[in-house]
This record gives structure tokens, sequence and C-alpha cells, in this order.
């Protein structure tokens, strides 16, 4: 059964920082696809940042400079330092895992769909 369970959310003034975890259990990834997204009230679900299967990234224009993703295969777990936070930045914050056998030469998954397994959110408010 896989788990993905994220932390680290809170509330922060703006120009303030927060590092997200999201710790993945029910299986070892490894070179698997992973991504951040969020979702603020009335507003659809977009993707803020992932990580390929080779280590590649990609950002949403709107966090690129400001946000980084990374991960720790060692212990399962993937990371997003959010510096400079911004009212807008204001979101639940999700992240999503999709094993490699699925995603491997996909390059990087930014929308959802592309996604099978999902965390419950973590929410970050930034004022």
């Amino acid at each position: 059964h896989v788990q993905l369970v994220e932390s680290g959310g809170g509330s922060v003034q703006a120009g303030g920082s927060l590092r997200l975890s999201c710790g993945v259990s029910g299986y070892t990834y490894s070179r698997d696809c992973m991504g951040w997204f969020r979702q603020a009230p009335g507003k659809e679900r977009e993707g803020v940042a992932a990580i390929d299967s080779d280590g590649r990234t990609s950002y949403a224009d709107s966090v690129k400079g400001r946000f980084t993703i990374s991960q720790d295969n060692a212990k399962n777990t993937l990371y997003l330092q959010m510096n400079s936070l911004k009212p807008e930045d204001t979101a639940m914050y999700y992240c999503a895992a999709q094993p490699s056998e699925y995603c491997g030469g996909l390059g990087v998954l930014m929308e959802s769909y592309q996604y099978n397994y999902w965390g419950q959110g973590t929410q970050v408010t930034v004022s």
C-alpha cells in the first residue's frame, strides 16, 4: 500500500521560507517521477515543480528562482524548498509520485493526470 505523507506546511509572512517534505512508504522509490502541486480555493490544481527519473527538474514560471525541488532516495523523501514566499503562494500543497516503469522517457511530469499516487496535502498560508 503506497502512501505519500506531506509535512512542513504552515503560516508565514511574505518573504519568508518553508520547506515541505513528502515521505513515501509502501515501496522503495528510485528513479521515479515526483512532483509538487498546489490548489488554492476556487482554483484548479497546478503543477509547481517536478523531477523526472533522471533527476531533471521543471518549475512553474510563477515559482522559478524561488522554489527548489529535491529528493533523498535513501530516505524515500521528496522536498520542496520555498523561499521569498508571496501571498499568492497560499494553497494546499500536494506531492505526487509515478513509478519509473510508467514515466520513464516521458520527461518531467507537470500535469496532475500523469500521476497515480498522491498525498493528503499540507496547507501553506502566506500573509
